[in-house]
């Protein structure tokens, strides 16, 4: 279940989905994507569907994980980048081999201690954490060249577009019953915006969770 062939198999599926990124195929072929879902579901941990991880979150599909983390360096090389939304973690991992470094916010500290051990221990060291609610962002080590959300808000909140650098990308799924993935990239004079398709995440919620 764990095997290479296993692994080769979601690659070709993702190609086959049109990925083309090669830096994204290689990560996500070296990353144990088993290792973030509980072993009870590890036999599923290569399928192209979303699995839960706890406390009614989820960890995406293989598909909108490479896709999100394709168009997040579309334009190139990235220095920093926010992660709403750490979870199972896996989405962090395969930023942590793509950019220089990752700030990682989670409202739902279980999800996030257990995280943090597990990037910890597959020797991840270029990431920091933080509890909090992801909807504010974390401007301290602002701007990003880069943010991206694994969790649905109604509509963009504001302090992530106001820590995206000039240039700087936002990959974020938005909506409530209907749902779209968007790009959004902060320009000179303001923020262009594309939809790129329909998806299916989890809501954006305030607050944190102890």
């Amino acid at each position: 279940m764990t095997s290479q062939r296993t692994r080769e198999r979601m690659i070709t599926r993702l190609r086959e989905q049109h990925i083309g990124d090669q830096r994204v195929l290689e990560v996500m072929r070296a990353t144990p994507r088993h290792m973030f879902v509980d072993e009870a579901l590890a036999q599923r941990a290569y399928e192209d569907s979303s699995l839960p991880i706890g406390y009614s979150q989820t960890l995406s599909q293989p598909y909108i994980v490479a896709r999100m983390s394709e168009l997040l360096l579309a334009a190139g090389p990235l220095h920093s980048v926010l992660e709403i939304g750490t979870g199972s973690g896996y989405q962090t991992a395969v930023l942590a081999q793509l950019v220089e470094r990752v700030y990682s916010v989670e409202r739902i500290k279980p999800l996030q201690l257990r995280a943090r051990q597990l990037l910890r221990s597959l020797r991840h060291r270029n990431i920091q954490f933080r509890h909090s609610d992801g909807g504010m962002g974390w401007d301290t080590h602002g701007p990003y060249d880069g943010i991206i959300s694994t969790a649905a808000p109604e509509t963009i909140p504001e302090e992530l577009l106001m820590q995206l650098a000039p240039g700087g990308r936002l990959v974020i799924p938005v909506g409530g019953d209907i749902q779209h993935l968007q790009l959004v990239v902060r320009t000179d004079s303001g923020f262009d915006t594309e939809i790129v398709d329909q998806v299916r995440f989890v809501p954006l919620l305030g607050g944190v969770v102890k």
